[in-house]
């Protein structure tokens, strides 16, 4: 009777991270099955289990091959331009008495120590379908080898349903964001760059830093704030050395709106050698005049001329926001704009000092 074998091929992967994620076609020896998972073997790494979901079951036998059968190759020799490889699978033309082979997919004979004749390799394998686990009728070594297998696939199985739930809850996120006007999720951005220069900072108590001699000093963060260059520095100084053992810079876009509490979290994190979030990097401008908020905007050519004596030269102001009330602008420093004619672009929205903020 005619050695039997059974053999996995790769279909898919349907967890990422598997071990055989980047082995689709593959083709591995059968070592031991059950309902669940196939155990494979994979040469010099042992055994390792596959989900059978993911895998073809093909069952072969040891004999010389005839006219019209498949063959699988498993012990192809391995010289430069061979035209097969373990792992393919051929249609057999002719076959000599010694069990030598032509097939349909080159011209190359196939030896019979490099081939198996497959007798059936149904995807859904009916002897598998029906397979049924007697756990009584089972030795102890066999008990345990089935055991293995099970909680290894339960341990994919449970990758697997954490894996699709947290994809699952990225998408929605990303919806949801999607769905936030710009000025909401800028609003966010500063909030969370808020709470980062507080943890990163340590609530003020100061940062261990490491002085590039193996040693480490505590620091305090100092911000160095310019509105007029729209940048912030971050200094790490030493408690008791006074020394500046690193700084950060930020510095907002000429057409970005600058933000102290957006700029604090880049450049303490980039003083503390950390990778700085994009969003950070990539806020949406601020949407919405509020309070606290420095504007710029520009008068109309026919105000300018109503109420100007001198000949028109600068017509734009930057202004700061002290409130808003009956419809219009007030500012700062006196006067206001009527909010239906007021052109204004908001290029500092940090807030500081406004109640709430």
């Amino acid at each position: 009777m005619a050695e039997t074998k059974k053999y996995a091929r790769i279909k898919k992967a349907s967890v990422d991270g598997v071990w055989y994620a980047d082995k689709i076609g593959n083709v591995y020896e059968v070592d031991r099955e059950n309902c669940v998972s196939i155990l494979t073997k994979r040469g010099i790494r042992g055994l390792s289990s596959v989900l059978r979901e993911d895998a073809e079951l093909i069952v072969t036998e040891k004999r010389p091959a005839k006219v019209g059968e498949r063959v699988l190759i498993t012990a192809a020799y391995a010289y430069t331009g061979c035209p097969y490889k373990n792992g393919d699978i051929n249609n057999v033309k002719t076959a000599d008495k010694h069990g030598h082979v032509l097939v349909e997919e080159h011209s190359v004979s196939l030896l019979r120590r490099e081939y198996e004749v497959i007798v059936n390799n149904e995807v859904k394998n009916e002897e598998a379908d029906g397979m049924k686990i007697d756990l009584n009728a089972m030795g102890d070594r066999e008990l345990y080898a089935h055991g293995e297998a099970v909680m290894e696939a339960i341990k994919k199985r449970m990758f697997q349903a954490g894996f699709r739930a947290a994809k699952q809850a990225q998408r929605k996120l990303a919806g949801m964001n999607s769905k936030k006007t710009p000025q909401a999720r800028r609003d966010e951005i500063v909030e969370q760059a808020k709470t980062d220069v507080e943890e990163l900072s340590n609530y003020g108590d100061g940062v261990r830093y490491e002085t590039g001699t193996g040693s480490f000093a505590t620091c305090n963060v100092e911000f160095v704030v310019n509105r007029d260059k729209r940048t912030v520095v971050a200094l790490l100084k030493g408690v008791r050395t006074g020394d500046v053992y690193a700084k950060g810079i930020a510095k907002a876009a000429p057409d970005d709106c600058f933000n102290v509490r957006i700029g604090k979290a880049i450049a303490l994190r980039r003083a503390l050698g950390l990778a700085v979030p994009d969003e950070y990097l990539n806020a949406p401008q601020p949407t919405e005049v509020r309070v606290g908020d420095v504007v710029y905007g520009k008068y109309s050519e026919a105000y300018y001329q109503l109420w100007c004596e001198d000949e028109i030269g600068d017509v734009s102001y930057e202004v700061k926001i002290k409130e808003i009330v009956d419809g219009k602008y007030r500012y700062v420093g006196g006067g206001y704009d009527f909010i239906d004619d007021a052109d204004l672009t908001i290029i500092d929205d940090s807030r500081e000092g406004v109640v709430g903020e």
